[in-house]
């Protein structure tokens, strides 16, 4: 394979683990590699990465490149920016995928800035297309296709990048579906000289404490979540979600406008400014539908409706309607429940 031309994606490793959203963008890139006809490349910053091999290689990664200093872990951004950027010089990817985590948002720009490359940021879905340039007329063949939502969520922008190396985009967590290609897919691991793309000035800032706090709410994993929006009216109907959550063993979530509204807290917001989600079963109470919601669960399995608007947004992809107050239906749905799981 040719070394330059590739598809890459940068890692994100907390304590030798990859993050899922790494591991979701493998599973993308390999896709996206597969239909240019290149190498999908993964990138590792950090140090302890022994077992990193392993939780990527199944995921079709054909080169791994492994930078390795006890002074890159944890995260900071000039030593990882430098690393990338040198590294993308020497090796020249087309497209280069990141999370749209923390870092990635810090990282992304960072690189794209310093080889003038452009970057989509929180994209949606990348596909491989054509384009021809409207003015110039001129065509072009396998571009990466960078859609995101755009003005707030009421259009769908699909952007390209025509001339410029890489093409780079971020993706949040959950976006997109994270599958092994073969648990026994084997890749080459190439460890780079760390002191050959950063330098000693690079590590100007020193983290002398660091503390993670741990998030309480697992919505993100719950095969079934009970979410309500505006619609719900107040903290008081909110508990009538959590009791329902409680007796079918679900997690609680929410629109932007409830916790906006402030009838529960924003690590409960799903949609495009939350989380993402792809339970087996969502319950909307309240949830008119906008795109920015509907964005962060329309993956899900069963999507039941429960809304007073016969012609809520949501119905239209809801497999089930329940049209009615939540304060009369959401009771009845506790009762016959519990009723029918003894």
């Amino acid at each position: 394979m040719a070394k330059e031309n590739n598809v890459i994606v940068y890692l994100e490793i907390e304590d030798g683990h990859v993050a899922d959203v790494s591991l979701e963008l493998l599973t993308k890139g390999r896709v996206l590699a597969d239909r240019l006809g290149v190498e999908l490349q993964a990138l590792a910053v950090g140090n302890g990465l022994d077992k990193v091999a392993e939780q990527v290689f199944p995921y079709g990664v054909d080169t791994l490149y492994k930078v390795e200093d006890k002074r890159l872990s944890p995260y900071t951004s000039n030593p990882h920016a430098a690393v990338l950027i040198n590294l993308f010089k020497e090796i020249k990817p087309q497209i280069a995928l990141m999370g749209a985590t923390c870092i990635g948002r810090d990282l992304g720009p960072r690189v794209s800035s310093a080889l003038h490359s452009g970057l989509t940021a929180d994209c949606t879905a990348l596909e491989i297309g054509d384009h021809t340039d409207p003015k110039t007329g001129k065509e072009y063949t396998d571009l990466l296709y960078q859609i995101r939502p755009a003005f707030g969520g009421n259009i769908v922008a699909t952007i390209v990048n025509p001339d410029c190396r890489p093409q780079m985009a971020t993706v949040r967590e959950g976006v997109m579906k994270k599958e092994m290609r073969d648990p026994a897919y084997k890749g080459q691991e190439i460890v780079l000289d760390a002191s050959k793309y950063v330098s000693d000035a690079d590590f100007i800032v020193e983290i002398i404490d660091r503390h993670i706090e741990k998030s309480k709410v697992n919505i993100k994993n719950s095969p079934i979540i009970v979410a309500g929006g505006y619609g719900v009216g107040s903290k008081e109907n909110f508990q009538l979600l959590y009791d329902l959550a409680n007796t079918l063993g679900a997690e609680v979530g929410a629109s932007r406008a409830a916790v906006d509204a402030g009838l529960v807290e924003h690590e409960r917001q799903i949609g495009q400014t939350g989380v993402t989600v792809r339970p087996k079963l969502y319950i909307a109470v309240g949830i008119s539908g906008q795109i920015q919601h509907i964005a962060g669960m329309q993956e899900s399995s069963i999507i039941i409706s429960i809304n007073p608007d016969e012609n809520a947004p949501i119905n239209a992809i809801a497999d089930y309607v329940i049209t009615g107050n939540m304060e009369e239906v959401v009771p009845k749905l506790i009762k016959y429940y519990k009723k029918n799981s003894k």
